[in-house]
């Protein structure tokens, strides 16, 4: 085999959980009913003229189980803030005291849990269809070191079925994850 066509499942099997890190960051910012800073973290406010996540504009806290608060360190943000966060369809209506935006967490209706839940959905898809990507990428570097003649037939079969296992095993765990997240979300 030559060096540097050699085929790495790791590489690959890391590029596969890359893609469960990144769902599991857009399950944090999913509502579940009660107060988590980590709802905020996909927000992105306007400002300056260019997109900045929310912490890097102020603090988010938790003072209460239904409460979050953010400390926004520049006044002149602070409207750029709460009109990210009323746009950012989570539900939430920030009540603005000077620096500090206060954002109540509603109780959620029955309505509101099916919708997260299609979200929910959405976004294990979305990382179902990543991890197939990678697998696709695998197997065209295995077809294209058999056709080099780099590896055999055997080593391409077995390395391909080492790259399924991979994607099964990931997917298992993407479903599961999404099945956390479902009954998080139907908590009443």
């Amino acid at each position: 085999m030559a060096k540097n066509e050699e085929f790495k499942i790791k590489s690959y099997e890391s590029r596969m959980q890359g893609v469960v890190d990144n769902m599991k960051k857009e399950f944090g910012g999913l509502r579940t009913g009660r107060a988590s800073a980590a709802l905020l973290e996909p927000l992105v406010v306007d400002l300056y003229g260019q997109k900045m996540p929310i912490n890097q504009v102020g603090s988010v806290s938790v003072p209460e189980s239904r409460m979050l608060q953010i400390s926004v360190w520049d006044k002149s943000a602070v409207a750029a803030v709460e009109k990210a966060i009323r746009e950012s369809n989570l539900g939430l209506n920030p009540v603005t005291d000077g620096t500090v935006l206060r954002l109540p967490i509603p109780p959620l209706t029955q309505e509101r849990r099916q919708e997260l839940a299609k979200v929910a959905n959405k976004y294990a898809e979305n990382a179902r269809v990543g991890v197939r990507n990678v697998r696709r990428d695998g197997n065209d570097h295995l077809k294209k070191l058999e056709k080099d003649g780099d590896i055999s037939q055997d080593e391409q079969k077995k390395s391909g079925a080492l790259v399924q296992t991979a994607t099964d095993r990931v997917i298992k765990e993407i479903d599961e994850l999404l099945a956390t997240k479902e009954t998080e979300i139907n908590k009443v």
